[in-house]
């Protein structure tokens, strides 16, 4: 079983993978959207391709947390499988900076910045989970 990680926007959300058995996320995709209902249904196959067995949202702070628990409710009552919610305060500075020291390309970097923060979220979820 896999574990999604997601981080999200609300033009663009990145994805992140873990095996449920490995203490390791990668970045998986980006996704750009103009309605929520065509995210879910991208996440949907992305669930049904990867065998995905649970889903990791991120949550930041304010306003835009009230949003992103609204979407992870939509989530779970369209994928039938359990959503977590994992705090995701200055993932995206976070994907900046060790991408950055990880010597990826800007414009590479830019297309999966998404992607690379949803991992830093499903990674923080992980090492919780394993008590690291």
């Amino acid at each position: 079983m896999h574990i999604l990680g997601i981080d999200y926007g609300r033009k663009k959300i990145g994805l992140a993978l873990a095996d449920s058995e490995s203490d390791l996320a990668e970045p998986y995709r980006v996704i750009r959207f103009n309605l929520i209902e065509e995210a879910i249904k991208i996440i949907e196959k992305v669930v049904q391709v990867e065998q995905v067995g649970q889903v990791v949202v991120g949550i930041s702070e304010g306003k835009m947390a009230e949003e992103t628990k609204n979407f992870g409710k939509k989530l779970r009552d369209k994928l039938g499988i359990p959503v977590t919610f994992q705090d995701e305060t200055l993932t995206t500075q976070d994907a900046q900076r060790l991408s950055i020291e990880a010597g990826i390309k800007r414009k590479k970097r830019k297309n999966l910045e998404d992607a690379y923060s949803a991992a830093l979220i499903l990674q923080d979820y992980l090492n919780l989970k394993m008590g690291k």
